[in-house]
């Protein structure tokens, strides 16, 4: 293919501005809201400070984000803005555990969006079947992802909307249902003080929001990426954090804080008890579906992020080598083998407890390359905006690095440590990694290339397979007497139990 042809193609490919707000939204949204009333029923109602706490350091991020998008729309979003502000390792550290975050974090969105299909399929209850029907919804996206960037564009534009027709009815309608007894019964059930129980909350609370970073990381792909990537950032968060709020603290004040903490599916157990079963399946099929297109962004997230660091040769060149659609596929299914490792290695009882794990740790591993990313704004607007403007985002820069380094001290202290050498060893990878970068610089190794096409077959064969073998499990009588179920199944429990509408 010539140049001015694959130039063309990739013109074609590129998502506007409202896919962009819509992706940097449903990223979020997707990942965040749908399954974390059950986790923070665990601290209490005395989340909604967590989240006011969190609104404004999000904010803060937006801005930095915003502001390194349009002083230098890089693709790589984090990786390359602290690559350029602090040199290569740092570049090289914050791409692979920013990569790696959101190879953990995937599967986090899988979980979540079959939770809410058990109302449905019972069967997912069911550790094994749960497991091979994440498998087979994670190769789905990442053929999704082949297919090209505006494919998956259009997708999350649609799974968006139906993800924001839950949040924002709770946002808006759940008050009716509102209990301040209920509410300030599971205030602080953390056994902490105030401060402590805060603290604890700000981890899964910035889970919601992690995805301000997307419309950077994906300026390759976006249209106008230096308008555009700064409105979709601040306007996808600005939304996100309305809808967290209120549909959140509404549905705290609706189930009995005992009940929330099992609950699989808190949104459809909320609506159940208000309006009935009917209104709940609804409910449900939204929740599962922003979950779960919610995971198409985040693939293209994955790659977009790890084909910048591999062009510039501080990753595997696998990850740089494209498709017809200009899409590193090769590096895509890499990710699909890797995240459905992690999927058979994190079976839990129940999908709010594998949530719970996953989140915690991708988040984690998340908040230091937004930390290096405020500093680098500090950096890297040096003389290129006037005095006033400068001292502005510095400040800005601050209060979002803060904010994750007290996220940070509020997380759990065994995850933590394990990140944090994790981290550490990154300068063992950063030598193999130096030494093919020499090579590319020399030109003994050339960076790029074309992906065979049977990736792209092999990545539906897999989706096929992975969806057979869920349905056999699920109707094999032999192999169900083998497999226990989890304990206690919140959607029958609260089905039973719920009380009438006011």
């Amino acid at each position: 293919m010539s140049d001015s042809a694959s130039s063309q193609t990739a013109a074609v490919s590129k998502i506007g501005l409202v896919p962009a707000t819509l992706m940097v939204a449903g990223n979020m949204m997707g990942s965040g809201v749908f399954m974390l009333p059950a986790n923070l029923a665990a601290i209490g109602g005395i989340a909604v400070v967590g989240w006011l706490v969190t609104l404004v350091g999000a904010l803060a991020l937006a801005l930095v984000f915003a502001k390194l998008a349009a002083l230098d729309p890089a693709a790589g979003g984090p990786y390359a803005y602290t690559r350029k502000a602090f040199g290569d390792y740092m570049g090289f550290q914050t791409n692979l555990i920013y990569w790696l975050a959101n190879v953990v974090g995937n599967v986090g969105l899988a979980v979540a969006g079959l939770g809410y299909l058990t109302y449905f399929f019972p069967e997912l209850k069911v550790p094994l079947v749960l497991a091979l029907g994440q498998i087979a919804i994670i190769w789905f996206f990442t053929y999704a992802n082949i297919l090209g960037p505006r494919f998956v564009g259009r997708m999350q534009s649609f799974t968006t909307v139906a993800a924001l027709f839950p949040i924002i009815g709770m946002a808006i309608f759940g008050w009716f249902w509102f209990s301040a007894d209920t509410y300030a019964a599971g205030w602080n059930v953390s056994g902490e003080n105030s401060f402590s129980a805060v603290g604890a909350t700000l981890n899964f609370t910035l889970w919601a929001f992690i995805g301000v970073e997307t419309a950077s990381v994906s300026a390759g792909v976006v249209e106008n990426p230096r308008r555009n990537v700064p409105i979709a950032t601040l306007g996808g968060v600005i939304l996100a954090g309305i809808c967290y709020v209120l549909s959140s603290t509404a549905i705290m004040g609706m189930i009995p804080n005992a009940e929330l903490v099992t609950s699989a599916a808190p949104f459809a157990d909320a609506v159940r008890m208000a309006l009935g079963s009917e209104a709940a399946n609804i409910v449900a099929v939204c929740a599962a579906v922003g979950c779960l297109g919610s995971l198409a962004g985040w693939t293209l997230l994955v790659g977009q992020s790890a084909k910048a660091a591999a062009d510039d040769g501080l990753f595997p060149n696998v990850f740089s080598r494209t498709n017809a659609k200009g899409v590193p596929s090769a590096g895509l299914a890499i990710v699909a083998v890797l995240m459905s490792i992690q999927v058979l290695a994190t079976m839990s009882p129940t999908a709010s407890e594998q949530f719970g794990k996953i989140a915690s740790v991708a988040v984690i591993m998340t908040l230091l390359p937004y930390i290096y990313s405020a500093i680098a704004l500090k950096v890297l607007s040096f003389r290129k905006v006037e005095h006033h403007e400068y001292a502005i985002y510095t400040i800005i820069s601050l209060i979002g690095a803060i904010y994750c380094l007290w996220a940070i001290v509020g997380s759990d202290g065994q995850q933590t440590r394990w990140s944090l050498i994790f981290v550490v060893s990154t300068i063992v990878f950063y030598a193999m990694a130096l030494n093919h970068k020499q090579h590319v610089e020399a030109h003994e190794v050339e960076v790029g290339g074309q992906v065979p096409r049977f990736v792209r077959y092999l990545t539906f064969a897999i989706t096929l397979v992975a969806l057979v073998l869920m349905f056999w499990v699920s109707f094999d009588e032999r192999s169900a007497g083998k497999l226990h179920t989890r304990s206690p199944q919140p959607t029958a429990s609260l089905s039973e139990s719920a009380p009438a509408a006011p």
